[in-house]
């Protein structure tokens, strides 16, 4: 994390030279794809090793790809849900979550990356980097040798992608729209941040970054009201029986958990509905159970990019909030309402602010 944090900021300024150009010609900010310019940016820099440049190439190859593995599709979902629901059925007859075109793409990207490496002795600290060290054995945590193979590291790098882009950019987009419609909150978030910056010589460090505790809260409250991906499937290992009832889940039932449920439910969550980062203080989160709160799931199967994701995150918003004040523009239809058709939780229409200079 602190090896690839130089990486983020490098990103961030790109974005923030781009907010503030439409901001000085009173331009209205097309939120979402701002954050996912920068998000493509940053996960194209660590997971692959490329200059994505979406900030300055409209038509960006990666940009255009990112875009296609998120838009909501039929037949996807459909094969997302066949493969979650008859998966020896799905494997016997080859059933892919991704179109061909998608997969080759990135396969592509990922081969010409290792080749240029491997002839010029290009070392960075990035993902790759990891992962080209596990393909060749010398990781501290790879001791057979046997090492990974060009489809298992190129599959390790998609996985980065996908858990780093699509949902972070969300993340953000709906924690500006809460913050636009809170004036309050947002200002106490700046303050946050602003502070913790004069204590480490108005830099925006990775300690400084980890020691904004409100902007956090922000973002808690975020993931809370927004889980990118509102329901968890899983397999029972063995027959639970649920307490306090005669209800037994059998061995191998398929269940289905939902987040979003669990967390606008009222009796974890009074006013559900409200907009409150107080909710995620030491002492309010200490007296609440803590699987009432699932955005990235749990146990062995928790999301592998959290902590990349989130500090993605807190950079972004760090960067445009110790610089901007953010009001929503009157073209942004409300309410946001939810695409009804993607399998993540995105927001049905486009979010425009307008980002004053303080």
């Amino acid at each position: 994390m602190r090896m690839m944090f130089q990486t983020l900021l490098d990103c961030g300024d790109q974005m923030m030279e781009k907010i503030g150009e439409l901001s000085d010609r009173s331009l209205p900010i097309d939120s979402k794809d701002i954050l996912a310019r920068f998000t493509t940016d940053v996960i194209g820099s660590c997971a692959f090793g490329l200059d994505c440049n979406s900030f300055k190439k409209e038509d960006s190859e990666f940009r255009e790809h990112g875009k296609n593995l998120f838009a909501p599709n039929f037949l996807r979902t459909l094969r997302i849900l066949m493969i979650a629901f008859m998966p020896g059925l799905s494997k016997r007859i080859g059933v892919p979550i991704f179109e061909r075109s998608l997969s080759n793409f990135y396969m592509e990207v990922v081969k010409g990356v290792v080749k240029y490496r491997d002839d010029n002795s290009i070392v960075r600290n990035d993902f790759m980097q990891i992962l080209l060290e596990l393909r060749d054995g010398k990781n501290e945590n790879e001791t057979s040798g046997s090492g990974l193979t060009m489809e298992e590291l190129a599959a390790q790098a998609f996985v980065f992608f996908l858990a780093g882009f699509e949902t972070s950019s969300t993340l953000m987009n709906f924690c500006l729209y809460e913050l636009s419609q809170n004036e309050d909150v947002q200002e106490k978030a700046r303050k946050d941040i602003l502070d913790t910056l004069r204590k480490h010589g108005g830099e925006i460090t990775y300690d400084s970054v980890m020691e904004m505790k409100y902007l956090q809260q922000v973002i808690d409250e975020s993931l809370r009201k927004y889980p990118s991906i509102p329901t968890l499937l899983r397999k029972c290992t063995k027959d639970y029986q649920v307490p306090n009832s005669n209800i037994i889940i059998e061995k191998d039932t398929r269940i289905m958990i939902s987040p979003y449920a669990l967390q606008y439910d009222p009796e974890y969550y009074p006013e559900p509905n409200k907009f409150d980062p107080d909710r995620f203080s030491d002492e309010n989160k200490a007296g609440r159970h803590p699987f009432v709160y699932l955005p990235f799931g749990e146990g062995p199967r928790i999301c592998i990019g959290l902590r990349f994701g989130l500090m993605q995150s807190r950079v972004g918003l760090a960067l445009i909030l110790k610089d901007f004040k953010v009001k929503l523009n009157p073209k942004t239809v409300l309410p946001l309402g939810q695409n009804p058709r993607s399998f993540m939780l995105l927001a049905k229409n486009d979010l425009f602010l307008d980002m004053e200079k303080l």
